[in-house]
């Protein structure tokens, strides 16, 4: 009887091994855009609430002051730019990052930064001065509604220029690496999206406020 005997030539028996495929390999940017996208939508929801919020309540006054008596236009108008201006810098500040140049991009950061500390400033003045009038949260649903969509945007901004500070030293320290550019990317769609609701803010509140 003759038994078959396996060579131990490795040209007679391969191994085969099992290689992964590049093709198949994801990038971690596509999930995280995935994510702050969804995390975006979520905040079009709360803010969707708080307009149809005020939208209701903006008219309850309680025998207590109006909106036409207590906004200050000028001053607000002035806010609104310090916000309009610190989106276009920040525009600039991703082209700038685009071309690699990361003193420019850490520059034109800077500059949006002092514009949302300038929009926060205002805010808290505007705050502090209807609280000193008496015009507080507590003094009628209307007020409470306004502070509360007001007061949920600035809070918003504050994150943002938070963040933008820490965004600021990561590329200081590592530069403009992938994961650094990724996400500017998304604090930049944030920062916008909060320009875009304060337009909102303006149009809806201040504006229509006066007229009524």
């Amino acid at each position: 009887m003759s038994t078959d005997v396996l060579s131990a030539d490795p040209a007679k028996n391969p191994t085969y091994y099992l290689v992964e495929d590049e093709d198949h390999h994801h990038e971690s940017g596509g999930s995280t855009a995935i994510g702050f996208w969804m995390y975006l939508m979520s905040d079009c929801l709360i803010f969707a609430i708080l307009f149809a919020t005020y939208g209701v309540l903006g008219t309850s006054y309680a025998g207590g002051p109006t909106p036409r008596e207590i906004f200050e236009l000028p001053l607000v108008a002035l806010n609104t730019s310090m916000l309009l201006l610190s989106s276009i810098t920040y525009g600039f500040a991703m082209i700038a990052m685009e071309k690699n140049q990361k003193s420019n991009t850490l520059i034109w950061l800077g500059i949006t930064g002092l514009f949302g500390l300038a929009f926060l400033s205002i805010e808290l003045y505007e705050f502090a001065n209807l609280i000193h009038e008496g015009a507080g949260p507590q003094r009628s649903a209307f007020l409470s509604s306004f502070f509360t969509l007001v007061g949920t945007h600035g809070l918003h901004v504050t994150f943002g220029s938070i963040w933008l500070v820490t965004l600021m030293v990561q590329v200081g320290r590592f530069g403009l690496i992938e994961a650094n550019k990724r996400r500017l990317m998304c604090l930049s769609m944030f920062w916008h999206f909060l320009d875009v609701v304060w337009i909102g803010v303006f149009t809806f509140v201040y504006l229509l406020g006066v007229l009524r």
